[in-house]
């Protein structure tokens, strides 16, 4: 059986060899082949987007008419193609009214984390994860999908019984993409359902 690190840089070199910013691409190709996400979506956000990887993948991915936002404290430094806009920003404290892509959206992805140091990583990384859950009313059409990485803790169930408050169907998924040692999931919520009360 390979080792988590193979791995890791067997992942780390097909994303060189085709193209992808970043590994984190496949975490995405495999839920997306699994959950069927993006496939019809005409609208898709990716909050904490940087360095683009997953912005690539939306736009393989979605439908060919789809316009896709991505948002990250960090500027994105490639052209990832016309239907691709990006800004500089705080993905938590939008200003709805001057996104270059307005919303709703038809998929909401977060692959947000905290800077790591260890103690209270997975606290945090609920926290942002509530962030995302509060910014649906907004950022979300009605049945739109979500994909939300938490790095797994404490508040991972009640994080994920908040997702299912507002979701037809939700539930943890980690792809073989993330490693072994990691404690990075993904919430994958399907139907939005914004009248409902986490």
């Amino acid at each position: 059986m390979p080792s988590p690190r193979r791995t890791h840089d067997t992942y780390f070199r097909r994303a060189k060899a085709e193209g992808f910013l970043a590994r984190s691409a496949y975490k995405l190709i495999e839920i997306d082949e699994k959950f069927r996400i993006l496939g019809s979506a005409r609208s898709v956000v990716d909050l904490g987007c940087a360095p683009g990887s997953w912005l690539q993948v939306a736009s393989m991915r979605a439908a060919s008419q789809a316009r896709i936002l991505g948002i990250d404290l960090k500027p994105v430094q490639h052209d990832l193609g016309p239907r691709v806009h990006t800004i500089v920003g705080d993905a938590t404290r939008l200003d709805c009214t001057a996104l270059p892509v307005q919303p709703p959206f038809d998929v909401v992805l977060s692959d947000m984390a905290p800077n790591t140091s260890g103690a209270g990583d997975d606290l945090r990384s609920a926290t942002l994860c509530r962030e995302v859950l509060t910014l649906l009313p907004t950022l979300l059409r009605p049945g739109g999908s979500l994909v939300m990485k938490i790095l797994e803790g404490e508040q991972t169930p009640e994080v994920l019984s908040e997702t299912r408050a507002v979701f037809a169907q939700a539930r943890m998924f980690k792809p073989r993409a993330s490693r072994d040692v990691s404690r990075e999931m993904f919430v994958i919520g399907r139907g939005y359902r914004p009248g409902a009360k986490r």
